[in-house]
C-alpha cells in the first residue's frame, strides 16, 4: 500500500522523526541526496517548559517540518 506523503501532518517527535526518514529514504532511492539539495529539516525544538503554552515551539516545529515535507515532495516529483 502507497501512502501518498504530500498530506501526512505530524503530532509528535517519533512521527517526525520517521517522516524524515521515510522522505530521505525516498529521495536516496531516487539517487538524490535531499539533506544537499535542500534545506536540512528544522531542528527539534529544546525550549519547551512544557506547560502548553499557545504558540508552543513545538507547533512551530511541525509547521516548519510541513513546509520541509512539501519542499522536499516537489523535489522527488522533479526526479
Amino acid at each position: 500500500m502507497r501512502h501518498d506523503v504530500a498530506g501526512l501532518q505530524t503530532v509528535d517527535l517519533p512521527g517526525a522523526r520517521a517522516l524524515v526518514a521515510h522522505l530521505r529514504g525516498l529521495a536516496r532511492r531516487q539517487g538524490i541526496d535531499i539533506d544537499a539539495a535542500l534545506r536540512p529539516p528544522p531542528p527539534e525544538p529544546t525550549t519547551c517548559c512544557g506547560r502548553g503554552c499557545n504558540g508552543c515551539v513545538w507547533e512551530g516545529f511541525h509547521a516548519a517540518l510541513g513546509h520541509w515535507r512539501d519542499e522536499v515532495v516537489v523535489r522527488l516529483a522533479q526526479g
